[in-house]
């Protein structure tokens, strides 16, 4: 059984834990507490081979950001998680969190979702699908809408960052440095 490790990223009060808890629990949260740190196991099985995901959840609040470099080195799959209530989630703070992501890692392709949380939420939306979409869409990575609160793909979320990671670890002969040497 292969072992995932997911990392929950975006700022305060987005929805990363309810999102998290709704997916491993399947009960949603409606009172929020910052987070400093959850870790969560879960095994799934995505198109027919099971998985064991290893969740953390992480602080959304800035002055937990310099654990957020450990996270990411430790991390194979990214969930970036905005509120499409609250269009500075959104403008100001998804992409400084994908650019570290990138700077960590050391890599431009690195298995990761995009995610509008709070559709269930659609009459005060601030962000349209088509900026995030856009957005995923410059990035090169999918793009979805979620609401913990409605368990709106949810499920189907995790199953992707899953599916993501699998697709990542496929070996592609482009990713050689030069004609002698091998990537291993």
């Amino acid at each position: 059984m292969r072992e995932y490790k997911v990392v929950v990223l975006g700022s305060g009060g987005v929805g990363k834990s309810a999102l998290t808890v709704q997916f491993v629990t399947g009960t949603f949260i409606e009172k929020y507490d910052p987070t400093i740190e959850d870790f969560y196991r879960k095994e799934i099985e995505v198109d027919s081979s099971p998985s064991v995901l290893e969740i953390l959840d992480t602080a959304g609040t800035e002055q937990f950001a310099s654990m957020r470099d450990l996270y990411i080195k430790n991390g194979q799959g990214f969930i970036l998680v905005y509120s499409l209530v609250n269009q500075q989630s959104f403008q100001q703070d998804i992409k400084p969190m994908r650019d570290q992501i990138v700077r960590v890692k050391r890599y431009e392709k690195v298995p990761l979702i995009l995610v509008g949380n709070k559709v269930d939420l659609e009459s005060e939306r601030e962000v349209m699908s088509t900026e995030g979409r856009s957005l995923a869409q410059e990035w090169g990575c999918p793009f979805m809408e979620t609401s913990a609160k409605s368990k709106t793909m949810v499920d189907e979320l995790f199953a992707e960052i899953v599916r993501q990671m699998n697709y990542a670890s496929l070996p592609e002969k482009q990713d050689q440095c030069c004609t002698t040497c091998t990537v291993q």
